[in-house]
């Protein structure tokens, strides 16, 4: 399922904790951008028809709905199957959700984060439960049912209880799709950086500890799951036929064409990605190639899926030690052909991971 991946880098204000190439801009530089942006895809050879779009940030839903129609026009759409939009709660309104809907998106995904309050107010996010809630009904009555709704386990002041309340929204919202990840602690962030630094700001005293953490996750994990959720990847979780088109082809390592700041792409052997700030995208520099080592790549990449993958006999061989290393500490197992994660491992995937490189 060859995709696209469109990178909108704008906000309205830069959260704490994201580490994207994405910010606050003025009106001149985003005309700009949309310009650069619209040429790209213009000037892109369509050898193969995309069938997953996801428009990422940055926040899309920010974005006119005649640029959105532009972009839409300049993509071949005879396969498509899913277009996803990044939402920012509190940017859904009901003019908004039917030109979505006319230009063809029919899957959403909502930054969430937290329903608390106090969590959101030290990040900078400006949304409450309510405004979720509201939100999400309207996307349905405009046609867009297909959400997904992004948790952090991690974030400045949070609890197990805090997170039991998050969790009860999401059970009460029932959106088909759910996205957890663990915020992960490093200097391109503001929080992150912060924390490294020993600072005050941002409630970086307030972040919990690794242990704190690692139970956070895996409260919401065990909820998620008892409210019949798949946990088909290491961060997401669906109801049956709602996974993600566009996380599924990362992790199979099918082909897709990123566009915009810092987007990357995939041939299926070699990676490549736009520069990582206005001046050199828009003068069209671009870091080097790398060709990938599509062995280490599976392993890589696809033991994030909860099924795991099924190694061919050259695999089997060649990364036998840190196989064995793993089963022996009970954090991979075999289900027949298949190689695949145990639940206990998920907390420690990266870790993992990394012994299947340069091997």
């Amino acid at each position: 399922m060859p995709g696209v991946y469109i990178s909108y880098t704008f906000c309205s204000q830069k959260c704490s904790f994201c580490n994207f190439a994405s910010g606050v801009s003025a009106p001149d530089s985003i005309a700009q951008y949309q310009h650069a942006l619209l040429a790209e895809i213009r000037a892109f050879e369509w050898t193969w028809q995309p069938q997953p779009i996801y428009f990422g940030g940055g926040t899309p839903s920010l974005m006119g709905a005649d640029f959105l129609r532009e972009v839409m026009t300049g993509i071949p759409c005879a396969a498509l199957q899913e277009v996803t939009l990044e939402c920012a709660p509190g940017t859904v309104t009901p003019e908004a959700a039917a030109l979505w809907q006319l230009s063809g998106v029919n899957r959403i995904s909502l930054g969430v984060q937290s329903f608390v309050r106090k969590e959101l107010r030290q990040t900078g996010r400006r949304h409450d439960a309510e405004i979720v809630a509201r939100e999400l009904a309207l996307l349905r009555s405009a046609g867009l049912a297909n959400v997904n709704i992004d948790l952090i386990a991690g974030l400045p002041e949070q609890t197990l209880a805090s997170m039991d309340e998050s969790l009860a929204w999401i059970e009460r919202l029932a959106a088909p799709h759910v996205s957890l990840y663990i915020f992960e602690i490093d200097e391109d962030s503001r929080l992150g950086n912060e924390v490294l630094l020993g600072g005050q700001r941002y409630g970086a005293p307030r972040v919990p500890n690794d242990e704190l953490t690692a139970q956070l996750y895996e409260k919401a994990s065990q909820a998620l799951r008892r409210m019949g959720y798949h946990h088909y990847e290491i961060s997401n979780y669906a109801h049956s036929g709602f996974e993600s088109r566009h996380n599924l082809k990362y992790w199979l390592l099918e082909p897709y064409a990123g566009f915009g700041l810092d987007a990357h792409s995939f041939d299926g052997r070699r990676r490549f990605s736009n520069a990582d700030t206005f001046e050199a995208y828009f003068k069209g520099e671009k870091p080097p190639d790398t060709t990938s080592d599509s062995a280490e790549e599976h392993f890589f990449v696809g033991l994030r899926l909860l099924d795991g993958i099924e190694p061919t006999p050259a695999e089997w061989q060649r990364f036998a030690a840190p196989i064995d290393k793993w089963e022996r500490a009970g954090m991979l197992e075999r289900a027949g052909p298949r190689l695949r994660l145990t639940p206990p491992a998920v907390l420690v995937s990266n870790e993992i991971f990394q012994e299947f490189l340069n091997v």
